[in-house]
């Protein structure tokens, strides 16, 4: 049984904490979360430019938002492929709290869209697709759905997903920063992100449709945004519109609180949320199940100085094995 809290007097969850909550009274529900030490492990570890890091780390807050919903064992995975600088983004949270993500760009072409001021989410993605996988394991079927990335931010992408490929009327917020924690010669930099996600889920259909997408033909007819005219809804967009960035990330306020001012006026109720961790899957067995299938040939390329050596893109980790190991194939 999954237990729940009124908020109204109430401690904080602290980072790296996803709080599930729902405002009944205008048939809401959703997601919040501020990340701190999780997220600056792993942008630390890979000493990513800071626009790249902004990037990741907006990604890495929508795969917690949307797989720390998933109610089996499983993985689920956001990725980004594109013809910008940061031609990949990929994150994916394994059930229960196991997170990890990496970034790939092209460090010259970085630079020169950084110094004609092309620094921009949209413009350092540039176009290509967004994908949004759920992996339920070797036995089950892969579901994934894909958005186009067409010089839109995180957050309108999400929206789209949720539109095109969920029906499901969505707002999401999304914020990234570098503070600087007190401590010796003055302290340090630590990166620190937080998300928002809600739902508009009523009982009737009716009250939750949504405008169709353009269809492609040259139909210029405004759509307008998307969203239900629903009242309930419209009010629950209008309370999203007055976060700020710093709330979504000070954690002196935390998830709770911001909730709270939020939604009192409405009743805000949160349920047992679920911790994140900086946790890869890789493995010395996986590594070497993946050597095993290479051929006689393959091992002797693979080989440098009497060695193997294969490291994980998302942890960094080494391992080396021996190339006699593979021997007798």
């Amino acid at each position: 049984m999954v237990s729940s809290t009124r908020l109204g007097e109430f401690g904080f969850a602290g980072d790296d904490h996803v709080v599930p909550f729902a405002v009944e009274a205008l048939d809401v529900r959703g997601r919040a979360v501020q990340v701190g030490p999780m997220i600056d492990q792993i942008l630390a570890r890979h000493n990513y430019p800071e626009p790249v890091a902004r990037l990741l780390a907006e990604v890495i807050v929508l795969t917690v938002l949307l797989g720390s919903s998933l109610k089996f064992s499983g993985k689920f995975i956001v990725q980004t492929r594109s013809d910008g600088p940061v031609d990949m983004l990929v994150a994916d949270l394994t059930t229960p709290s196991a997170v990890r993500a990496y970034a790939r760009f092209e460090e010259e072409r970085l630079w020169e869209a950084v110094a004609r001021g092309e620094d921009s989410p949209e413009a350092l993605l540039g176009k290509g697709v967004l994908a949004l996988t759920i992996d339920q394991g070797p036995y089950m079927q892969r579901y994934q759905g894909i958005v186009e990335l067409n010089g839109s931010t995180l957050e309108e992408v999400a929206r789209t997903y949720f539109r095109q490929s969920e029906q499901i009327p969505t707002e999401v917020r999304l914020g990234v920063a570098r503070i600087v924690v007190p401590g010796e010669n003055g302290g340090a930099e630590r990166w620190r992100a937080g998300g928002l996600l809600i739902q508009f889920l009523p009982e009737s259909a009716e009250r939750s449709r949504m405008a169709d997408l353009p269809g492609g033909d040259g139909d210029e007819q405004d759509a307008g945004n998307g969203h239900p005219q629903d009242n309930a809804w419209q009010e629950a967009l209008a309370l999203m519109a007055t976060v700020e960035t710093d709330e979504l990330l000070d954690p002196t306020v935390g998830a709770e609180r911001l909730l709270y001012r939020l939604f009192h006026e409405h009743g805000v109720r949160v349920y047992e949320g679920t911790d994140v961790m900086d946790q890869c899957s890789c493995s010395r067995e996986k590594i070497r199940a993946i050597l095993d299938g290479f051929t006689a040939e393959e091992i002797e390329e693979s080989t440098e100085n009497g060695v193997i050596r294969a490291s994980c893109q998302f942890c960094s980790k080494e391992y080396v094995f021996d190339p006699a190991e593979f021997d007798g194939r």
